[in-house]
């Protein structure tokens, strides 16, 4: 026996209430209301599926991959129960909704099956019946055809890749599809989707829109601008180029103002999440004059005319509204602004006209300032000028009068202490009685109270202790790694805003990373400059009475700095190459400079500290264990900083030790004989130190040697094992100089061409 429609109905309501405790049992129930619930059964059948099928595929209960395999099942019954002649609108907009969630789904799965082309088929046959009724059918229907066109367009366009070794986690997309796919090829989809968004962008282009369609567009966009950036430019243009309030000119009715309402605020709603999303974007400076302007224009239009009657022509008494008098009865007055206290005033009080203690008492600075500003311009412009003109009297009588008794009371002689005020005379007179009664409620006199003119003098905190050497470095290393902890979260300065290499650049003064950047060089190179002339007092004194021992390094602010800063750029060298030789710039010129004072007082013969030799060499052998053979990190760094000896020339040879590295290594130097002229002769040197004692550097350096230094390559054998790179040469103390200049300085362009020469190209 048959069951009616209401048991059925019944059985179907018992049968959701399972799979919603119970996800895992979905394959089990759908499958087995797929034949109940067809083209073919009963209308009140057919409703149910359909909203069953469109409940299903949007529950977060139900897995993606098992919702894949489930969409492939139920695609046969969508297609059919869409192309059933004269179906219920509710049966058509749950379907479509179903094949909207289906559709990304449908997609993954032709990725991975290009043969099946049966799915394919069904799931186009559904798409072209939804864009056929996207125009002609009822409201209702068309936004769920506008939902449909939105995942569509969102599926057939390029997104972004995640992951690319789990295609399965990505977001479904254009993207994730060959260029040779058989079934949905890129060059045919993705104009098909360009060509659906722009026929639903053309909603906001049309003379009179339906609210209905223009809010469900809206909403889908959303969507459309955070996922999609190659289409958000466009998408935007055209919202800003709609204006929402363009049917308000005619007669409205009160339909017709909510719905204008309606758009307003689903315009701005978007226009606001875009702006909140990325504040500093392209089209913040029109979003915001756009949704201001539409702010204006909504108050003027439905504002003013909900607006109370304005006052009659005639004057009335002011008793009763609804009684007129006779004309030229007297109006009360309207009560004046309120005195100003006794004592000293304040610029609150001062500008205070109003006698309302709720609008005195509230803080103005809770409200946003837009919001300020939102409110002000709209009430000044309906302000009278009479009444601005007399709250401007009014603040002016004011302030003179508060100014001339300041003036008065700073002219007044002071009163003599016990001097009593005999001209004043009471009006009234208290009894004995009443005298009485307040003097017992006074507290007993003190004996030892102070006078009442004696005044407390200003006061002062006290100094503060001073901080030892070990807290000062304490709390220099914590302000050291707060800077530093700082430079992660601040973005690198953009194209637009990097300033332009020059004489007349200004280092810092865009307050990024760069510019913190050189702060905090500067503080490590620059800060301590000078401040240890008590150390070198101490040098000499120990070293005229010959006892003086071997230095001790002690830690310094600075040195915490360089540290934290080389840390810093070993990190992550090939992004912060930058900011190493930036650094080692400073300290090479802080050097120089501190020799030259150094030379030029001569008050010293303590040899000055170079730090940049000691960090150049740090920050060199940082980066070379992880070079690898096509790093171009080396030359950059080798041909920007500021001077190269032979010990920077031996380690760039070290890399010869490893056969994949020796091209790097070659390259290297021959760059510096191209580039750097001043250290050309140690660097042929250090070829022929290659070509001699390494057999892997033999062929490249052969080739180079050929231009460079050619009777090498004749000599059958070397004569000295050592090469000439590695002979070091007594230099002459650095507080001397040969020429009468100070240490470290280089007199014009010539530089003496001897192995142990140090180029210093400023």
């Amino acid at each position: 026996m048959s069951l009616s429609v209401a048991e059925q109905l019944t059985q179907l309501d018992a049968a959701r209430q399972i799979v919603l405790a119970d996800a895992g049992l979905y394959p089990q129930i759908l499958q087995g209301i797929l034949p109940i619930v067809g083209a073919n059964a009963r209308l009140e059948l057919r409703r149910w599926g359909a909203d069953f099928f469109a409940e299903t595929f949007a529950s977060p209960l139900l897995v993606p991959q098992e919702k894949e395999r489930l969409g492939i099942v139920i695609l046969q019954t969508l297609k059919e129960l869409l192309e059933n002649q004269g179906e219920d609108n509710n049966v058509i907009k749950s379907v479509i909704q179903a094949a909207a969630s289906i559709y990304a789904l449908v997609f993954r799965y032709i990725i991975s099956h290009q043969h099946d082309s049966a799915t394919w088929d069904r799931m186009a046959a559904i798409k072209s019946n939804v864009f056929r009724r996207w125009d002609t059918a009822s409201g209702g229907i068309r936004i769920c055809c506008i939902k449909f066109v939105q995942r569509v367009v969102q599926v057939q366009t390029p997104g972004v890749i995640a992951d690319p070794r789990r295609p399965e986690q990505n977001e479904v997309s254009l993207a994730l599809v060959t260029r040779d796919h058989p079934l949905i090829p890129p060059s045919r989809l993705e104009p098909e989707a360009l060509g659906l968004l722009d026929r639903l962008l053309n909603v906001f282009h049309e003379e009179n829109s339906d609210a209905i369609l223009v809010n469900a567009t809206l909403n889908c966009l959303g969507t459309l601008i955070r996922t999609r950036q190659n289409a958000a430019n466009k998408i935007i243009t055209a919202i800003l180029t709609f204006n929402p309030l363009k049917q308000a000119n005619s007669p409205m009715s009160p339909k017709m103002k909510v719905q204008i309402k309606s758009m307003e605020k689903t315009t701005r709603t978007v226009l606001m999440n875009v702006m909140r999303r990325n504040e500093n974007g392209p089209f913040a400076g029109r979003i915001r004059q756009y949704i201001d302007r539409l702010a204006q224009t909504r108050f003027e239009m439905f504002e003013e005319g909900s607006k109370k009657r304005g006052l009659p022509i005639e004057p009335t008494d002011g008793l009763d509204n609804a009684k007129r008098m006779r004309l030229g009865a007297e109006l009360p007055d309207r009560p004046g602004p309120p005195p100003l206290p006794s004592g000293p005033v304040s610029h609150a009080q001062l500008f205070t006209l109003t006698r309302d203690k709720g609008l005195t008492s509230f803080d103005v600075t809770q409200l946003p300032i837009d919001l300020i500003v939102r409110i002000t311009v709209p009430v000044l412009h309906r302000i009278e000028q009479p009444a601005v003109d007399a709250a401007v009297n009014a603040v002016r009588t004011r302030y003179q009068s508060l100014k001339m008794s300041q003036a008065a009371q700073a002219q007044a002689p002071p009163q003599q202490p016990g001097e009593d005020e005999e001209d004043y005379e009471p009006d009234f007179e208290p009894t004995e009685e009443q005298t009485l009664n307040k003097t017992d409620n006074l507290p007993p006199e003190d004996p030892l109270q102070l006078p009442p003119d004696l005044a407390l003098g200003p006061f002062k905190l006290p100094q503060p202790p001073p901080l030892t050497p070990e807290e000062t470095e304490l709390i220099g290393k914590g302000t050291i790694s707060r800077v530093f902890s700082m430079m992660n979260v601040l973005e690198e300065p953009s194209a637009a805003k990097r300033q332009k290499p020059g004489l007349n650049r200004l280092a810092g003064s865009n307050y990024d990373r760069d510019a913190w950047m050189t702060v905090i060089t500067r503080l490590a190179t620059r800060a301590s400059a000078g401040l240890d002339e008590e150390d070198t007092l101490n040098y000499e004194k120990e070293e005229s009475k010959g006892t003086v021992a071997e230095q001790i390094p002690t830690p310094s602010l600075s040195d915490g700095i360089r540290e934290t800063l080389w840390k810093f750029i070993i990190e992550d060298f090939r992004a912060r190459i930058p900011i190493a030789i930036s650094w080692l710039n400073e300290e090479w010129f802080n050097d120089r400079i501190q020799s030259q004072s150094q030379y030029e007082a001569k008050t010293s013969k303590r040899p000055t500290k170079r730090n940049y030799e000691k960090w150049m060499l740090r920050t060199l052998d940082g980066i070379l264990p992880f070079l690898d053979a096509k790093d171009k990190i080396l030359i950059r760094f080798l041909s920007e900083i500021p001077a190269v000896d032979e010990r920077v020339l031996d380690r760039v040879k070290g890399l010869a030790k490893d056969p994949e590295r020796v091209t790097l290594a070659v390259n290297a130097l021959y760059y510096l004989v191209l580039v750097r002229p001043p250290v050309r002769e140690i660097c042929v040197d250090a070829l022929v130190d290659l070509w001699r004692n390494f057999e892997d550097a033999k062929a490249p350096a052969a080739k180079l040697l050929k231009k460079l230094r050619p009777e090498v390559l004749n000599e059958d054998s070397p004569k000295d094992p050592s090469p000439p790179s590695t002979e070091r040469v007594k230099s002459p103390p650095p507080s001397e100089s040969k020429d009468g200049l100070p240490p470290g300085s280089v007199q014009g362009e010539s530089v003496p061409h001897t192995p142990n020469a140090v180029a210093a190209v400023g």
